[in-house]
């Protein structure tokens, strides 16, 4: 046995600096297994086979060809599949109806899951899905959402979608500048690398899941409740995930392989392709988003009214709370805002990488600069004039805002000072330049998690947690937050995570993972390093400390908690052909204390790629006769490629939290927030004209280049 003193080995100060990721070699090398490649003894395939309707039921299955073909084990549909509980609650409150496959002959969407198709290889499996016949009683659909969509309403739960606060159109009227205006952004799709996976087998009388999914845990609790199940008895793995941003939660994959390998008695695998990917897990519901500002002729804020439309489906409804950001930003005398849905015939919608407010700060942050047009002001100096001392609309302190050192700092760099406001001055040969900028915010939750680490004889540790690393490099950054807990190098930490029997933990969502998950590793860790203080030696299973976060999180304080940023871009536009090219972006943030300076700063440039490419090429087009998307694949779905991505900067002010342990925030999602509206901001800088619809295709550019030559005509014609 060995003897083991903190004092010995006493390191601090790996918080904070760069470090590559502990499983980068694996990953690299092929050696990381994620949940589609983990081989197993006598693994069946099964595939999901979709409707082709977009309303209806099914009359019938034709299954007893397919279950001749070679290979075929079985073809589960709603006439024998096994019985779920449709009216489970789980983790969200709530029972999701989109789990509950196979349990009825209703269809009410393009892509719902009406059959699966099992057989002894993926080959088989999906040669015979394709031959599956499936009859229908097809009626007629709804799929098209707009402005103005008849039916729109606002949910009752979750409570708070809406808000009023002073007298709005008071407000309106008696300001000096006023900005009414619509803006609109399409359906979007998360598209992570990874596609969903799921194994599902039977062990000794428990239920286990591999699976790629952003929390153990939450899968774990949502199929034992499905299943009726004892949550004991369910054990959900997940290692290594390629991707999620808001995707990979629980998902009619999963079910579908617990319902096989139960039936069967064997493993069974259900692998989704990249096109039922756009059915099946959820995306970004279109939005329409009405803004009306009035302001004094300074710039200060009167009225602030922000109403938030998108869609759900039949089944289960979903808001993207797109007005969310407005509640936060900016101070007002009148502040309004509201969020309605509309239920159409399509699949259901979810979060995804900044939801409400990746869609809501194009909205804000593009009508806020229409203001400073308006207005004559600084877009910059404008915001600051209309900076709240606390929240707007709750009225509680800000834990921490220093959204105006990020502006100060970024327009430094970014040489804003040497800016024309006037657009359409600068070129460079056929291309018009322009710069933008836009505030950023996402809010810095924490929820209650539980840890364990254990002090192991050969004089390293090993920390257990219910984390999931989607790609962030939380595993790193977890083994930084121990080592500095324990006072040793970080190479003597291993952190295992991913693993439901390691206890609850918060999911890899709302940039809440790794600050939950940091606390409760900060706080099993600090609880060992004390018990180590007292000497003596360690046995050979181990001495282990657990830790569980619910008092210490309960115990905050109410305050508005959120991280912030300022981004900048600049464009040049071809108005002859309408193509828009980001020359370079710059986003520095106030999140917290980094913890991990690498890879803190590639979420931050990747969620300002993603804002690029939401601004100018994410668009998925639904068919109005069909129901069903056009191109639901990396061919039809445009996102930003390496050409289209310039030169991206993205650094950071000093802004711990003095409330966190650790001092983190969270930087998931913010890097997003803004970018799209920096780069719309730019477009009109450039060009004179206005994108209020994203993306910004090049037919909008020359349409609005069409436009604007036929107004200054017939100015002209005026001024004869």
């Amino acid at each position: 046995m060995t003897t083991l003193t903190t004092e010995s080995t006493a390191v601090t100060g790996a918080v904070g600096t760069a470090r590559t990721r502990v499983e980068g070699l694996a990953k690299v090398t092929g050696a990381a297994r994620y949940a589609g490649e983990i081989p197993y003894a006598e693994l069946a395939h099964g595939w999901l086979v979709l409707s082709t309707i977009a309303r209806g039921r099914i009359r019938s299955v034709d299954a007893a060809p397919v279950q001749e073909m070679p290979g075929v084990l079985a073809v589960l549909h709603h006439g024998n599949a096994p019985r779920v509980d449709a009216d489970y609650v789980g983790m969200l409150g709530k029972p999701d109806p989109t789990l509950a496959v196979f349990q009825h002959d209703r269809v009410p969407s393009v892509g719902w899951p009406v059959a699966l198709v099992v057989a002894e290889t993926s080959e088989q499996a999906r040669e015979a899905a394709e031959a599956l016949v499936v009859h229908y009683d097809e009626d007629p659909h709804d799929v098209a959402f707009f402005a103005g969509c008849p039916g729109a309403y606002t949910p009752e739960n979750p409570p708070g979608l809406a808000t009023e606060q002073g007298d709005l159109e008071a407000g309106l009227a008696a300001s000096a500048v006023v900005v009414d205006a619509e803006y609109t952004t399409p359906e979007e799709h998360h598209s992570s690398m990874e596609p969903h996976a799921a194994t599902a087998r039977w062990e000794g009388g428990r239920l286990e899941v591999v699976d790629s999914n952003q929390g153990s845990m939450w899968v774990a609790q949502e199929l034992a409740s499905l299943f009726s199940l004892d949550p004991a008895s369910v054990r959900v793995r997940s290692e290594h995930v390629g991707g999620a941003f808001g995707s990979k939660g629980v998902r009619a994959h999963q079910v579908s392989a617990v319902m096989a390998a139960t039936v069967l008695q064997r493993p069974v695998r259900v692998v989704l392709t990249r096109r039922q990917m756009f059915s099946l897990v959820g995306y970004r519901s279109p939005t329409a988003q009405r803004i009306r500002l009035g302001a004094d002729a300074d710039g200060r804020l009167r009225a602030l009214d922000h109403q938030a439309l998108n869609l759900t489906s039949t089944v289960h409804e979903f808001v993207e709370t797109s007005a969310a950001m407005a509640r936060v930003m900016y101070d007002a005398d009148a502040h309004h805002t509201v969020h309605r849905v509309v239920a159409l015939d399509v699949p259901t919608p979810t979060w995804m990488r900044a939801p409400g407010e990746a869609p809501g700060s194009f909205a804000l942050e593009s009508a806020l600069d229409e203001l400073a047009e308006k207005a004559g002001v600084d877009p910059i100096a404008l915001r600051a004039r209309n900076e709240p001392r606390v929240g707007p609309v709750s009225g509680l302190p800000f834990s921490s805002r220093n959204v105006l050192a990020c502006f100060q700092e970024g327009a430094r760099r970014f040489g804003w000072a040497d800016r024309d406001p006037r657009p359409r001055l600068r070129r460079d040969g056929r291309w018009l330049l322009g710069t933008g900028t836009a505030a950023a915010t996402y809010s810095s939750g924490v929820a209650p998690s539980t840890a364990a680490a254990t002090a192991e004889p050969d004089g390293t540790f090993t920390v257990r947690i219910t984390a999931a690393d989607v790609g962030t490099g939380a595993r790193t950054a977890l083994a930084l937050v121990a080592a500095d807990a324990l006072g040793v190098a970080p190479d003597r930490i291993r952190m295992k995570i991913a693993d439901s029997d390691f206890g609850p933990a918060m999911v890899a969502g709302g940039s809440m993972g790794t600050r939950s998950w940091a606390w409760a590793v900060s706080l099993a860790a600090r609880g060992l390093r004390e018990q180590l203080a007292l000497g003596g030696t360690i046995p050979p299973q181990g001495i282990t400390v657990r830790s569980d976060t619910t008092e210490a999180v309960g115990a905050l304080a109410q305050q508005e908690r959120h991280s912030f940023g300022a981004q900048f871009a600049e464009v040049a536009v071809d108005v002859a052909t309408g193509e828009v090219r980001v020359r370079r972006m710059l986003g520095i943030f106030a999140a917290g204390t980094i913890v991990n300076p690498l890879t803190a700063r590639s979420q931050l440039i990747g969620g300002m790629t993603w804002g690029l490419s939401m601004a100018l090429h994410e668009e998925a087009i639904r068919d109005q006769t069909s129901g069903a998307h056009v191109g639901p694949d990396l061919a039809g779905y445009h996102f930003a490629a390496n050409a289209d991505v310039p030169l991206i900067e993205a650094d950071w002010v000093d802004d711990p939290d003095d409330d966190d342990p650790v001092g983190i925030k969270g930087i998931g999602e913010i890097g997003i927030v803004g970018a799209a509206a920096a780069v719309a901001n730019a477009v009109w800088h450039a060009t004179g004209v206005r994108h209020r619809d994203l993306p910004i295709r090049p037919d909008r550019v020359i349409l609005a280049e069409a436009g604007r030559a036929t107004v200054g005509e017939r100015d002209a014609g005026h001024r004869r």
